[in-house]
């Protein structure tokens, strides 16, 4: 009797997303951005494996096979993002609960943060951190877990982001370091704050209407900027500089709207980082520069 093993499950589960994804009937930025990679995550879950298992030629038995072809039946005829249907997602190497309450967690912002170029603003003296439309709380934990010192606020407009938020909170047991916040926009938050963090609704309306079957599944209100993806913008940068410590900094993400924030923003002349998705979707400026 022939097994199939581990290698071989990812192998054609990688097939099957990637006919789909050339077929048009399938799309991936939801922590993957490879069929392969994808594959890889789905398997592994469904057989309860951790996600660095070494895909090897271990033989599994008809009831694994099951579970991994179940779970990719799903994606395909559901479209929604894996993190939806496992109810799991990855940021710079920390898990997060999701579900549709809020957007998969997938911001930029989380790499300065990780490797250090935001530290200037997260010494002993500078601990105050603002996650502003924090969804389900990612970058205000990854704040906590790695700045010990670090007093972070997380807010959000929604309820429903901030239970979810609530429950990564506990499950990374920093309740008493991350404060969630119901607040729309900057009107109910407690700064100054040393460092704002925040990934806002940006996309502009012609991009929202074109957005693929899975990002259309997560909230529209975590996501659509109105006409040129400024609305949310323009009252906060209005208000930002009141909420920041002299020598405080606001980090933004504006995915692909650099075009639409010159336009709205031609005064301003923030310093862009760098991020995998290149140097133009995540941009800081300081309080002075907001005066």
């Amino acid at each position: 009797m022939t097994h199939t093993t581990l290698i071989q499950l990812v192998e054609t589960t990688t097939q099957s997303l990637q006919a789909a994804i050339d077929a048009g009937e399938l799309s991936l930025g939801h922590g993957t951005f490879e069929a392969w990679d994808e594959a890889a995550w789905m398997v592994l879950w469904s057989l309860k494996l951790p996600l660095d298992t070494e895909l090897d030629e271990r033989a599994l038995s008809a009831d694994d096979v099951l579970k991994a072809q179940n779970l990719l039946a799903q994606r395909l005829q559901t479209r929604k993002p894996l993190a939806y249907l496992t109810q799991e997602a990855w940021l710079q190497g920390l898990p997060f609960y999701v579900d549709e309450r809020v957007i998969v967690p997938r911001s930029l912002i989380a790499e300065p943060l990780v490797d250090g170029r935001l530290d200037d603003w997260l010494s002993e003296d500078k601990g105050r951190v603002l996650d502003l439309c924090t969804g389900n709380g990612s970058l205000a934990i990854l704040t906590a877990v790695m700045c010990l010192d670090a007093d972070v606020d997380a807010a959000d407009i929604s309820h429903d982001a901030l239970e979810v938020a609530a429950i990564n909170v506990n499950k990374h047991k920093v309740q008493d370091r991350v404060l969630l916040l119901h607040s729309d926009g900057l009107e109910n938050v407690r700064g100054p704050y040393d460092l704002i963090l925040c990934n806002p609704p940006y996309v502009n309306s012609d991009s929202m209407a074109a957005l693929p079957k899975e990002y259309q599944q997560e909230p529209t209100l975590s996501l659509a900027g109105g006409t040129d993806g400024m609305d949310f913008i323009r009252p906060m940068l209005a208000a930002a500089a009141s909420q920041l410590t002299d020598g405080g900094a606001l980090v933004l993400e504006i995915g692909h709207e650099r075009a639409f924030f010159e336009a709205a923003f031609p005064h301003l002349d923030p310093l862009w980082l760098s991020t995998s998705a290149g140097n133009d979707q995540v941009l800081l400026l300081t309080r002075e520069q907001l005066l």
